[in-house]
C-alpha cells in the first residue's frame, strides 16, 4: 500500500529540483567519445569468461505519427519500407555482437522500446525474434521477462497473438491522458475503447503483467481531468502503473515547441494532480515502488522490493539488475560490468557504421571506484529507501561518515526535515522523504552541478 508516502508541500516546494532518474550513475549526461567499440569487446569477453546472465534491449525508431510530448529517440514516417534496410542493420549488429559471447548465457530479460516496436509488420517481427534466437540463448520456458512497449493505436488482437507466439509475456501500453482536449494538444488521439481492447487481448492471452504509462503536466490538463483518466485506468486494474511527470525542454526536444506554453497546468495543479493521484492509487490497493512506479502487493517488483531484491538499471526498475545489459539499435545503451557504452543516436550514422561492419558505439563511460561506491548507494536508496554502512563498508572498504563527510551537513539537515533519519549506522528514508528520494541520491552524486541540472526533470 502507499501508507509509506506522506505528503508535506512545504518540503516538496524545497527539494523539488531539477534531477537526474538514476537509471545509470554516473548518468549518460557523464559518457563520452572517449569509449569507444574496442571497449565494448573487451567488456563483452569479461561478461563471456564470467558467463553473466544476460537482458537484452531492442531500440525500434520509427513512429507514423508525433506526439509533441516525447522525448525520445525516434523517426516519424509513414513509410513502412523504412523498416527493412533498419532491420537488416540490426540483424548485423546482432551478429557482431553475438559472436563475442558464450552461447550458454541465458538471456533473462528482453525488452523492445522505441518510437513503437509494433510499426515493424508481423513478418518483420517473426524475423528479428527468429534472428535473435538463433544468437543468443532465449527462453523457451515463459520463465523469462520479455517486454514490449506497445502503442495501443498500432495494435490488435492479431499482433498480441503474434507477440504472445514470439516468447513475449508483458506489455506496456502508453496511455498518457484519456481527455481529448488533452490528447488533441499533445497530438495523441487515443480512445479509452482502443487502450481497454488491447487490455482485454493481453489478459486473455495471459500475459504475465501489463503496465500503463500516463503523465501528469501535459497542456489541457487539470486536476479533475486527470483523476478521471486515472479512475479509468484502475478499472483497468494494471499489475503497474507509471506516472510520470512531463518536463517541458523545448529547447532541447524539437517537437516540444508545438505545444504553448499558456496551455500547461500550472506548478500548484502538477503537485494537485500528483497527491490526488497517491490518494486514488492508495485506496486502489497500489504500492509505491518509487520515482513514479506503483504496483499491485502481488507484482514481481512489489514483492521484490519487499525481500531487498529490488533493483535499477536503464530497463527501470527490476529485478535483473545483475544481468549485463545489451543494448541493440539506434542511440540503444549497454551495461555490462563496470562499462556503460551507448550507440549512434543518428539513425544514418547507426546504420552506416553496421553496413561497414563496425560496431555502433559512439560514446560511454567506465566506472572506477568512487562510481561503484556511490552507486552501490544511490542504487540501494531509489530501490529499497534504506542503507546500512557497514553493508557499503565491508564492500569497498571504506569508513562511510569519513568517505562522505562533505555531504554530512545536507544529510543532516534532511534528518532534521524529517526526509530521512540519519543514525550512526545507517539511513532510512522517512514517509515524507520517498517521493523526494531523487533529492537524496542527488548528494550522493559526485557529478551533479547546475549547469547538468537543467538538462533534467524535476523531481515532483
Amino acid at each position: 500500500m502507499l501508507d509509506d508516502i506522506r505528503w508535506d508541500a512545504g518540503l516538496i516546494r524545497r527539494y523539488d529540483t531539477p534531477g537526474p532518474r538514476y537509471t545509470s550513475y554516473p548518468t549518460a549526461v557523464q559518457f563520452s567519445h572517449k569509449v569507444g567499440s574496442f571497449d565494448l569487446l573487451h567488456a563483452l569477453r569479461d561478461s563471456r569468461k564470467a558467463r553473466r546472465p544476460l537482458s537484452l534491449y531492442v531500440h525500434v525508431p520509427f513512429c507514423a505519427n508525433i506526439c509533441y510530448y516525447c522525448a525520445c529517440n525516434k523517426v516519424i514516417t509513414k513509410d513502412r519500407g523504412r523498416a527493412l534496410p533498419y532491420l537488416e542493420r540490426l540483424e548485423r549488429e546482432i551478429e557482431l555482437i553475438a559472436c563475442h559471447l558464450d552461447p550458454q548465457q541465458r538471456v533473462e530479460q528482453l525488452h523492445f522500446g522505441g518510437g513503437t516496436p509494433t510499426f515493424l509488420s508481423h513478418d518483420e517481427l517473426r524475423r528479428l525474434m527468429g534472428h535473435l534466437r538463433s544468437h543468443f540463448r532465449l527462453l523457451d520456458d515463459d520463465s523469462g521477462d520479455y517486454g514490449i512497449e506497445i502503442d495501443p493505436r498500432e495494435a490488435d488482437w492479431s499482433t498480441m497473438g503474434l507477440l504472445r507466439e514470439l516468447g513475449f509475456n508483458r506489455v506496456s501500453l502508453g496511455v498518457q491522458d484519456l481527455d481529448p482536449a488533452v490528447q488533441r494538444a499533445v497530438n495523441r488521439l487515443q480512445s479509452l475503447e482502443e487502450t481497454r481492447a488491447i487490455v482485454e487481448a493481453a489478459r486473455t492471452l495471459q500475459f504475465r503483467s501489463l503496465n500503463l504509462d500516463l503523465i501528469y503536466g501535459l497542456p489541457r490538463q487539470n486536476p479533475d481531468g486527470f483523476a478521471r483518466t486515472l479512475d479509468e485506468v484502475i478499472a483497468l486494474q494494471p499489475d503497474r502503473l507509471s506516472i510520470f511527470n512531463y518536463a517541458h525542454l523545448p529547447e532541447r526536444f524539437m517537437p516540444q515547441r508545438r505545444i504553448r506554453s499558456e496551455d500547461l497546468p500550472s506548478a500548484a495543479q502538477k503537485l494537485e494532480m500528483l497527491q490526488r493521484s497517491i490518494e486514488q492509487l492508495r485506496a486502489a490497493g497500489y504500492r509505491y515502488i518509487g520515482m513514479d512506479h506503483f504496483a499491485l502487493p502481488d507484482d514481481e517488483l512489489a514483492i521484490a522490493q519487499e525481500d531487498g531484491r529490488l533493483q535499477r538499471n536503464f530497463q527501470g526498475y527490476t529485478t535483473h539488475g545483475h544481468c549485463d545489459l545489451i543494448g541493440l539499435g539506434v542511440s540503444a545503451i549497454s551495461q555490462i560490468g563496470d562499462l556503460y557504452c551507448q550507440n549512434n543516436a543518428q539513425l544514418n550514422d547507426y546504420q552506416n557504421a553496421l553496413e561497414n561492419g563496425l560496431l555502433a558505439t559512439s560514446r560511454g563511460l567506465v566506472c572506477d571506484e568512487d562510481d561503484r561506491i556511490r552507486r552501490a548507494v544511490i542504487q540501494q536508496l531509489i530501490c529499497e529507501f534504506e542503507l546500512e554502512f557497514a553493508t557499503i563498508e565491508r564492500r569497498f572498504n571504506i569508513e562511510f561518515r569519513g568517505y562522505f563527510g562533505e555531504i554530512w551537513p545536507q544529510l543532516e539537515q534532511m534528518h532534521h526535515d524529517r526526509l530521512i533519519d540519519l543514525r550512526e549506522n545507517r539511513i532510512d528514508v522517512l514517509p515524507a522523504g520517498r517521493l523526494l528520494v531523487r533529492s537524496l541520491c542527488m548528494l550522493f552524486d559526485h557529478y551533479l552541478n547546475r549547469q547538468d541540472q537543467q538538462r533534467f526533470s524535476r523531481v515532483i
